[in-house]
């Protein structure tokens, strides 16, 4: 199932996520650190998308109170 987040907070705009039986097989962030996107994107891919959740909730970036990281766990939260 392909789904669409639109970020809040972050650089990047929007999160292209494929899911399939509760794994992650695909993840493309809009704008961003394009390099370190590209990187998370790799390393989560043929996750479970709890562990994603669980890695990756509540990290930050400066004073944001957020992240690129964090808002993937989000909308996965919001998938799953």
């Amino acid at each position: 199932m392909n789904y669409t987040y639109h970020t809040k907070g972050v650089c990047s705009q929007k999160i292209d996520l494929e899911v399939e039986d509760g794994i992650l097989k695909d993840v493309r962030f809009t704008g961003g650190c394009n390099g370190n996107l590209k990187g998370i994107s790799q390393l989560v891919k043929g996750m479970k998308i709890e562990d994603v959740i669980k890695r990756l909730e509540g990290t930050s970036c400066g004073m944001k109170g957020t992240s690129c990281p964090d808002q993937l766990a989000k909308a996965l939260k919001s998938i799953s």
